[in-house]
């Protein structure tokens, strides 16, 4: 049985991942108190640990999967984009403590897309560098939230990783593309870089090991199909949610762009100007990124006559959540968890294709643990 941890845990969508998977979660850790609510409303306490997580690194058990969306802010274009080119006292830091201490056989990672270019890739190069040094093979892919029927666009790196000291001789996550020059490309050794003299961003995939890396851009694809806004929303709303007086007046200052932008209906936005929070959605698109910041929650969209803005149950649905899964906390609190949350089945996709090939392996090591503390 493949045993699992979730560190920097939130609400919890790694673990609803790996709960349908079957992988049962050993220890899950989170400092916020309203995500930590959520957590053990959902989820039981036995395995959960609130706090640093610094303070608890003893208490971390023996584990086949590391699982962690681990904050983002650093790297956010919503945020100050300060980056960690410096990874001592990094929260990113803990991570590699635990790798190099526990020795799991994989790990699997979830931040926002920027990662991968800020500062022309130094601060993900560092990262690389970090993860490949505790003896894995690194891979990681861009992959977007509305590849996976879910009506947001939603653009995440999913990093994953494999115990293993040799350069790697197959090709993971990439394997429903059928690209006959990437793979070509892949085990020429001359496609194959020094992390110390990369001097540009990442492609949008790419594999690390031993100090190596290969990267090349490689295309979406559709895991299921694609729901539109209006195919997940309540149908009857409170009116508190309702912003139709003051938008017609916003309208008034507004230029009527109806159009998409990323799959995203923007009908209105500011004059002069093109900053989302101004903007008022059509539902007949997919909603822009949803986020944790506070503006962002009373973004306008036109639902038949009306103007108003998600309800939280509605941002529930657009994550992949169940709809009472924050009822723990008040409604004003759910946005902010649900905009910080990673989408259960994005990482779920990703879960099951790290492990499938590795799950005999995984199991093969679990009686080998279990037939020495017999010897013991």
């Amino acid at each position: 049985m493949v045993k699992a941890i979730e560190l920097f845990c939130g609400i919890g969508g790694f673990r609803l991942a790996l709960d349908g998977l079957g992988y049962p979660t050993v220890f899950a850790n989170d400092l916020n108190d309203r995500a930590s609510k959520v957590y053990t409303d959902r989820f039981g306490s036995a395995a959960f640990v609130k706090g640093d997580i610094y303070q608890y690194l003893d208490r971390i058990p023996d584990h086949d999967l590391l699982t962690a969306g681990f904050p983002c802010q650093p790297f956010s274009s919503a945020g100050k984009k300060m980056g960690i080119a410096d990874l001592r006292g990094s929260l990113f830091q803990t991570i590699v403590t635990i790798l190099q201490d526990k020795k799991p056989q994989c790990f699997i990672l979830e931040n926002v897309k920027r990662l991968i270019s800020m500062d022309r890739g130094i601060h993900f190069a560092t990262i690389l560098d970090a993860l490949s040094s505790c003896g894995y093979v690194v891979e990681w892919r861009v992959i977007n939230a509305f590849q996976f029927g879910l009506s947001q666009s939603r653009e995440r790196i999913i990093i994953t990783g494999y115990r293993s000291l040799e350069m790697p001789s197959k090709i993971h996550l990439i394997e429903q593309i059928e690209n006959v020059v990437l793979v070509k490309d892949f085990h020429q050794e001359k496609n194959w870089f020094s992390l110390s003299d990369r001097k540009q961003s990442f492609s949008n995939w790419g594999v690390c090991a031993n100090g190596s890396y290969f990267s090349q851009h490689v295309e979406y694809f559709k895991f299921v199909a694609e729901k539109k806004l209006k195919d997940i929303l309540e149908v009857k709303v409170s009116n508190e949610f309702d912003f139709t007086e003051s938008t017609k007046l916003r309208i008034a200052d507004s230029d009527y762009v109806n159009k998409f932008f990323n799959g995203v209906k923007i009908l209105y936005n500011q004059k002069g100007g093109a900053r989302m929070g101004y903007s008022i959605f059509g539902t007949d698109g997919i909603a822009p990124t949803l986020t944790s910041t506070a503006s962002r929650h009373y973004e306008r969209y036109k639902v038949d006559d009306c103007y108003r803005r998600l309800t939280n149950v509605e941002y529930a649905r657009i994550q992949g959540f169940p709809d009472a899964h924050c009822d723990a906390v008040s409604v004003y609190h759910q946005y902010s968890l649900f905009g910080n949350a990673v989408p259960p089945i994005m990482v779920s996709w990703a879960i099951e294709r790290l492990t499938k090939n590795l799950y005999i392996k995984m199991d093969t090591l679990q009686n080998q643990r279990q037939l020495e503390l017999l010897v013991r």
